[in-house]
């Protein structure tokens, strides 16, 4: 359940209250323990709680994170009657959710997160995981927090990269779901970024998601359509990483929504016009990730391990136009090279 909270402190002790835990543990990575744990401090039902904090960064989404967190459960007491609240952006969500959904065979969990990226993306929806092997979410299971608590005062911290990071999978609900909210999303003053402003568009970004996990839970069918432009996304993402120049999760998703507009037009005729618009957000708001003719086989080698795969097939989601979803779409190793090809042409 997600709610979308004005008072934090009182959301947040009405839920764990619902739940009634015999334990709860608060997990934060360096960063939210000093910038928002602070915000929670005054809730009664967690003056007790017993606190967890990893590194913060995506480097550590690991199984090395992940094994401290099962230790110190394991270690305090902790039973399936349990709770865990993850406090933190998309990694402590991911890393978070999964370290309950395994913990003696699953304890309940509640997410706050405290970027737009995670409100949006990571912490709703019930995907849990861990990177391994130099590949993104590698790990994981499919299984829901009992609530989402989102409060967009949290976001007041995050620099104008951070939250363009979250405002990327905005626009992709908005591409996959309909030509009026793709005019709502382009009408936002990404220079400002008032946040007032965003809540209702976040809203109508999280509803679209919401609507898509009801009718396909565990990703069969429709909800593949969340993973427009993460195919190429996360291949830019991952070889950012292995680069030494690691880029932020929305902005590789960002990237890879161009590439995947892109093999939607030459193979689905997806109009021209919409992939113009798209370009010129990028080259103003985001720029682009620097790629050269060598990066081509690297980059394909991690599209082939890509957990939406099928039967040795690159899986990907395209649109023939706002809100015609395709799913289960393949494309040639000449097509994804020559979709690199305009990547590179358009980016300045």
């Amino acid at each position: 359940m997600t709610i979308f909270s004005e008072n934090i402190n009182s959301d947040l002790q009405q839920c764990i209250s619902k739940i009634n835990a015999d334990n709860i543990y608060l997990l934060t990575d360096s960063t939210t323990k000093n910038d928002c744990l602070p915000l929670l401090t005054s809730i009664e039902a967690i003056k007790n709680a017993h606190n967890i904090t990893i590194n913060s960064g995506d480097d550590n989404k690991n199984l090395t994170s992940l094994a401290s967190v099962w230790e110190f459960l394991s270690k305090n007491h902790a039973s399936r009657k349990s709770l865990l609240i993850n406090l933190g952006g998309g990694m402590i969500t991911d890393l978070g959710g999964f370290a309950a959904s395994t913990f003696k065979r699953g304890i309940r969990y509640i997410n706050i997160p405290t970027t737009l990226l995670a409100a949006i993306d990571a912490a709703t929806g019930g995907k849990t995981g861990i990177n391994f092997c130099g590949l993104k979410n590698e790990i994981g299971v499919i299984n829901p927090a009992e609530y989402v608590i989102i409060n967009v005062d949290f976001f007041r911290t995050l620099d104008q990269e951070n939250l363009l990071s979250g405002y990327a999978e905005m626009m992709k609900h908005a591409l996959i779901s309909n030509k009026e909210h793709w005019r709502n999303i382009l009408h936002f003053d990404l220079e400002a970024f008032r946040l007032e402003c965003l809540k209702p568009l976040l809203k109508d970004s999280l509803h679209v998601k919401e609507a898509i996990v009801a009718k396909d839970p565990k990703e069969e069918n429709i909800r593949k359509a969340l993973n427009f432009g993460h195919t190429f996304g996360h291949a830019f993402e991952s070889l950012s990483h292995k680069q030494g120049k690691p880029a932020l999760h929305g902005y590789a998703v960002a990237w890879g929504i161009l590439c995947e507009l892109y093999l939607s037009h030459i193979k689905l005729n997806l109009p021209k016009d919409i992939l113009s618009v798209y370009r010129q957000i990028l080259k103003e708001h985001y720029g682009f990730y620097t790629i050269n003719c060598k990066d081509y086989e690297p980059i394909f080698e991690l599209m082939t391990h890509d957990k939406k795969n099928e039967s040795s097939k690159i899986n990907f989601t395209l649109l023939s136009n706002i809100g015609e979803i395709k799913i289960n779409q393949s494309a040639t190793k000449e097509e994804i090279f020559e979709t690199l090809d305009f990547y590179r042409e358009v980016a300045p």
